[in-house]
Parts: C-alpha cells; sequence; structure tokens
C-alpha cells in the first residue's frame, strides 16, 4: 500500500511538471511594435513575470531602446529598428501594436502578408478609412486583427453581460458608459505617449476616440453587434492651452431601434472613471467599477455584488490571444474581434462628423 501511495504521488508530481513545461512550451511568442503608448508597461511586466515570451522590439526611436532596456533589464539583442525584417527573423505567434493609433495600419500592411495575426491597443484606427483597410487585409489573408481594451477583462462587465442574457432585467432599453480621466497630461503620461495621444491626425480625435471607443465597444458586444441606426454627438474644449489641437470632453448618443445609449468621455473628470450602466424593462446594472456592481429591480429591492475573477481564457489579453490563435475559441462576437470593432469606428466616425457638421447622422 505503501509502495501505491509513493508511486501515486510521484505520478502526480511528474503530472504537475509535465504540466507546467507544457505551459512554458505554450508561451506565446511575440514582437512588439512600437514602445511609445505607455500601455506597453502592460506587456513588459508580463513578460518579467514570464507570461509571455518577447522575441523583438520594433522601435525606430533608440532613445526609447534606451530607457525601456534600462527599465526592464532587456537585452539590446531584443531591439530592431525595422518591423519586417524582425517578423521575418523570428517568426512570432502574433504581433501586438504599442505605437500610435493611426499608425496601426501600418502594422497591418506589414503583418497581414506575412500571415502575421495582430493585436493593438484601442481603438482599432484612428479613421473609419484606415479601419477598412485593416479589413480588407485582414480578410484577404486570413489574418487575426483584435483590439485590446481594459475593460474587457473586468470581471463585473462580464457578469453584467451574463445575467443579462438570462433576461433577468428585461429588454436593455439605456446604456450609459462613462470613461475618462483627469487629463493624460494631468495624470503623468511620457511625453512620447501625449505627442501623438493629442494629435488630431496621429490619434484620430482627443477624448472622443481615446476613451469613447471604450462605450462604442460595450454597446456593440451588448446589443449582439447589431449597428445603431444614428448617432448623434458635441465635444467639448475646456482646456484648449493644454490641448490645443483637439477635444477634451465628448458626448455620444447611439440610438438602436429599442434601446439607446449615451457614451461620456473625459479628459475633464475630476477622478478617474471606468463604469458601465445597463437599464432593462424591470432592472438595473451599474458595474461601478473592475469587480462592484450594484442591482435595483422595479420592486426597489437593492444589492451589492462583487465578482471574483474571471476564468480562462477570458480574464486577459494574451490568455484571449492564445485560445483564439489555437482555435479554441472562435472570437468573432467578442469585444476584441475585428467584426464589433468596424461597428465601433463607423460609431466614432459617425460621432465626428456629427460634431463637425452639428447634426443627427444616420448610419
Amino acid at each position: 500500500m505503501k509502495n501505491m501511495r509513493l508511486t501515486f504521488i510521484f505520478a502526480s508530481i511528474a503530472i504537475f511538471l509535465s504540466h507546467k513545461v507544457s505551459a512554458q512550451q505554450k508561451l506565446l511568442r511575440v514582437v512588439v511594435a512600437g514602445l511609445n503608448h505607455d500601455h506597453v508597461h502592460n506587456i513588459l511586466h508580463q513578460y518579467k513575470e514570464g507570461h509571455v515570451e518577447i522575441v523583438g522590439i520594433a522601435e525606430p526611436d533608440k532613445k526609447l531602446w534606451q530607457r525601456f532596456g534600462k527599465s526592464y533589464h532587456l537585452p539590446d539583442s531584443i531591439f530592431y529598428p525595422d518591423l519586417k525584417k524582425l517578423i521575418l527573423l523570428k517568426k512570432p505567434d502574433a504581433v501586438l501594436g504599442y505605437n500610435p493609433v493611426g499608425e496601426h495600419v501600418n502594422v497591418v500592411e506589414i503583418c497581414a502578408p506575412l500571415h502575421v495575426p495582430v493585436m493593438v491597443e484601442k481603438p482599432l484606427a484612428a479613421t473609419l478609412q484606415q479601419a477598412k483597410r485593416i479589413e480588407q487585409l485582414a480578410k484577404q489573408y486570413n489574418i487575426q486583427v483584435l483590439t485590446n481594451y481594459e475593460t474587457t477583462w473586468y470581471p463585473s462587465y462580464q457578469e453584467v453581460f451574463t445575467m443579462v442574457r438570462q433576461d433577468s432585467i428585461g429588454s436593455i432599453r439605456k446604456m450609459v458608459v462613462h470613461d475618462g480621466h483627469q487629463g493624460p497630461k494631468e495624470i503623468g503620461c511620457s511625453s512620447d505617449f501625449l505627442a501623438w495621444l493629442t494629435d488630431p491626425v496621429l490619434n484620430g480625435a482627443g477624448a472622443l476616440n481615446d476613451f469613447g471607443c471604450y462605450g462604442a465597444d460595450l454597446m456593440t458586444w451588448f446589443m449582439k453587434g447589431q449597428k445603431p441606426i444614428a448617432v448623434t454627438a458635441i465635444a467639448r474644449h475646456y482646456k484648449p492651452a493644454v490641448y490645443p489641437k483637439v477635444e477634451d470632453d465628448a458626448t455620444i448618443l447611439v440610438e438602436y431601434p429599442g434601446a439607446t445609449g449615451q457614451i461620456e468621455a473625459s479628459w475633464n473628470w475630476p477622478f478617474s472613471i471606468k463604469d458601465l450602466e445597463i437599464f432593462g424593462d424591470h432592472g438595473y446594472y451599474h458595474a461601478k467599477d473592475a469587480n462592484a456592481i450594484d442591482i435595483r429591480m422595479r420592486e426597489n429591492r437593492r444589492s451589492d455584488k462583487i465578482v471574483a475573477a474571471l476564468p480562462q481564457p477570458i480574464n486577459d489579453p494574451l490568455v484571449y490571444l492564445a485560445a483564439v490563435l489555437h482555435h479554441q475559441i472562435d472570437g468573432e462576437n467578442d469585444q476584441a474581434s475585428l467584426k464589433y470593432n468596424m461597428i465601433v469606428m463607423q460609431i466614432l466616425d459617425a460621432a465626428k462628423r456629427s460634431v463637425k457638421e452639428g447634426k443627427r447622422i444616420v448610419l
């Protein structure tokens, strides 16, 4: 009996170690395109913790090589000035875009003919025209192009989505999304990030694109990919001395046949905010942050709910990307999908036209 127990213990250890080795072997091999997006710190932290294998970083600015190399103890050999040459040399599983939004299309132009999938930081592109080119390339070369939003990985948002799908509050009638902070300069974003984030060409707009995309993506997800019938928007320029080239506040109304969405995107909040409100026929969910939900029903019943961590593969952008690339999930009707983000880009484009023309834009 003792020998049997020992055999079982050793077998269990062997299985554990084999799973650990297998997990290590399955680390995504990625190339990072660009270092002038402050979100790049997220992927570099994951690299330090052994969650991803960065086989190269393509960045033309050698000053950024020095800064990030020193901060993250990166070897000089990891940096390359040319993305295409780096891809051909390293043959990564995917490319992660941490460059200006207006240059996402350039990354896809390089990656698509080489059949390399791409995940970019939100939004998909600076303009609808760029997004259409990305879509064309993705279809032509049959590659995945995904868009990463911080809120995609919020347990509270996923829980609200699940409860709504269970018909717990009836049909959705109104959605309200608040996103933003005191301003990118005010919260201490790097000068390299600010240089393009506050540029109307490289970012496509100011707060309207930067934070309006969150609400547009969430509404597209909750409405199951339904295209809106109309968009109306207003933009404000409260801090022209700080942000002379772009608006710093935007409100976007998104009309659906049976529901209305209101997106409030701003660089003028008194604090950082990302929350989501869903009103149904007889109930209301308010995801107040990444984990907390306020629940109210018609009978004036009120409760709070704290949501635990999400299961894989919907808990992390890298885990999710690996699951899509390994065909464990199709990702077609998810917040990161190209399908949904083309609708996001239509909403943002209509919002910018509404601001410019001062009228409701019918899609």
